[in-house]
């Protein structure tokens, strides 16, 4: 959609004429001073017809009562909430601490201090992070970071407010980040907003961490003896900090490039926070085209992007970033008030396993670790990237020396092709890319020599089609991401395979009356398998569907937009990763806001 129709989404969203000077002067974390406003664009097959103004969009099966959902959206709507699962915590002593509380109303960040918790000792089982939130009045998304010692650990994204006023809460397992919280740290926290007379919404935080202990039920004394049977452990199940997921060190690139490891280093991963954002077209990276299109946002090589880690220069490390639509997404904001879309409010690095390279990495000396996005046009902001680097030691040797042995890079290979509209109909292009990377180590440590091979193919297909005037604009597109790491060496090799798919199928229309209404779906899809001496010992899958449906009046007040929607999420998560059942499955669906459904499926949820 191009600058005309966004004027006119602009004003009906804010009740006021604003500036804008392209289709994506909006987002989260965006530049102080500049609003990050609805945005967005595609989902579902094109011809669809726009709604008449308060007509619901209802989803077929949900149980809404005309008495319980209003006809179009008011003035209040249900808090956000996800169908995530809560964090798995164990029954053991626990401590909390509160390591942020801030009012954000500007671009100031919030800096405090953060101190070890007295009494859950320094080795824990379980930290679990827990963001509290509340904002109300008119605002728009925004991104936001957390970091402890300089480690970033959260990042996140906001929900956009009621004028009643709405609250939502945000957990995440922190467990591996331990090195750094058994240390007293500077605390430093941003949530970038504007506030002024027409976006009134002060977004008010806390943060807060729980540590549980490891070793000892809740409850229990030292001297208690004789536990009832409700109370004992098996040894084998008393709660310890588990070593394969929690690395002795964590580390920052000094100087945002430069990393030095310890010299007894045995595994090394780097986790990346990348994240397309600003309110410019990298924060819609997958809708941008060749130079040759006429769309609103344009890139030389069109919308494949790749996150690319380099030790001293040579490729180390390759990923498909996630294609997050933030709360204002897609021109859209009915879509999001209540179910944001998957990974909005806690954003997931990307995980790279540099251990091939830790024989180079352990001499010593510092090194060059920097990270690029490919696809981006030179001098085009927008992507940012801050590197955690973690580190598992062993014990047993001062000096872990050993070898990069192979490494074979493939040249990135991809098409994005223009096919111009004929007359009354579509643009469109068409865009296809893949890339692969194999790298092999070996480390000579205390246990024998071990040698781990990484393995990474990336693929990327879609097709985005938009109508002059960019009345109607479409996209489906497919991302897939899959990874192999073996060990072997000392007893029988293990394979670990990843295979990550993302998915994003939409379109928005402009249609009669100036209805606007756009058709969503997304999926977040993973499955993760390790196999030793040719038997399963571990195994995860993720499901995470997003589906919506939102339509409503552009260029009016805010009072005249009869806006409808439903939305929907169904989380499903199997395997160790989802407690101690192996089991999540829950869906939840609105309709106008009203949570019209929350349904779970598995036993003993």
């Amino acid at each position: 959609m191009r600058n005309r129709l966004i004027m006119s989404m602009l004003t009906a969203l804010t009740g006021a004429t604003l500036l804008a000077s392209t289709l994506f002067a909006a987002g989260p974390a965006q530049a102080a001073g500049v609003p990050a406003q609805a945005a967005g664009v595609p989902a579902q097959a094109a011809g669809v017809p726009a709604q008449a103004a308060g007509v619901p969009a209802q989803a077929a099966g949900v149980p809404a009562q005309a008495a319980d959902v209003p006809a179009e959206f008011g003035t209040d709507w249900h808090d956000p909430v996800t169908a995530a699962p809560p964090v798995p915590r164990p029954d053991t002593a626990s401590c909390r601490v509160t390591l942020a509380e801030a009012k954000f109303r500007d671009f100031t960040p919030y800096h405090g201090t953060y101190t070890p918790p007295e009494g859950c000792g320094d080795r824990w089982s379980k930290v679990v992070l827990r963001l509290d939130g509340r904002v109300k009045g008119r605002q728009y998304d925004r991104l936001g970071h957390l970091r402890v010692g300089g480690v970033e650990i959260f990042r996140t994204s906001t929900p956009q407010p009621s004028p009643d006023g709405i609250e939502w809460s945000v957990e995440k397992d922190v467990t591996r980040y331990s090195d750094t919280l058994r240390r007293p740290q500077d605390v430093e926290m941003l949530i970038g907003n504007v506030v002024d007379d027409t976006y009134t919404g002060v977004i008010d935080v806390k943060v807060t961490l729980t540590f549980h202990a490891a070793g000892r039920p809740a409850g229990a004394h030292a001297h208690d003896r004789a536990l009832t049977p409700d109370r004992v452990l098996t040894p084998d199940r008393v709660p310890t900090p588990d070593r394969a997921l929690t690395p002795d060190r964590v580390l920052t690139l000094a100087d945002g490039t430069t990393l030095t490891t310890p010299r007894n280093s045995e595994r090394i991963l780097a986790e990346v926070y990348a994240t397309g954002s600003g309110g410019g077209c990298e924060e819609y990276w997958y809708l941008t085209v060749p130079s040759t299109a006429p769309y609103s946002c344009q890139a030389d090589d069109g919308p494949y992007r790749e996150v690319q880690l380099r030790v001293d220069g040579r490729l180390a490390g390759i990923a498909t970033p996630f294609p997050t639509v933030w709360t204002g997404g897609w021109s859209n904001p009915f879509l999001w008030y209540v179910v944001p879309g998957p990974r909005a409010f806690d954003v997931e690095p990307i995980t790279y396993d540099l251990t091939p390279f830790a024989g180079l990495l352990n001499d010593g000396r510092p090194h060059r670790v920097e990270v690029s996005v490919l696809g981006v046009p030179e001098g085009r902001p927008g992507w940012d990237a801050p590197v955690n680097v973690l580190v598992w030691q062993d014990e047993k040797r001062a000096h872990v020396p050993g070898a990069l042995t192979v490494h074979r890079e493939g040249s990135p290979a991809g098409t994005s092709t223009y096919t111009p509209a004929r007359a009354g109909d579509e643009h469109r292009v068409d865009t296809e890319a893949a890339h692969r990377l194999t790298v092999s180590g070996y480390l000579d440590t205390s246990h024998g020599r071990i040698t781990t091979t990484v393995s990474r193919t990336l693929a990327h297909t879609s097709a985005h089609r938009w109508t002059d005037g960019e009345t109607t604009d479409a996209l489906d597109a497919r991302w897939t991401d899959g990874e192999a790491v073996t060990v072997s060496g000392h007893g029988p090799a293990r394979t670990t395979r990843t295979h990550r798919t993302y998915t994003m199928d939409g379109t928005t229309t402009l249609g009669a009356a100036d209805r606007l209404r756009t058709v969503l779906a997304l999926g977040d899809r993973a499955t993760a398998v390790t196999v030793q001496d040719g038997r399963r010992t571990a195994w995860s899958r993720l499901d995470d569907t997003y589906t919506g449906d939102a339509t409503y009046t552009v260029n009016v007040p805010r009072d005249q937009r009869h806006a409808v929607g439903t939305t929907s999420e169904r989380y499903r998560l199997y395997g160790a990763a989802a407690g101690p059942s192996g089991c999540h499955d829950r869906t939840l669906t609105t309709v106008q806001g009203v949570l019209v459904e929350d349904r779970t499926r598995c036993r003993g949820e």
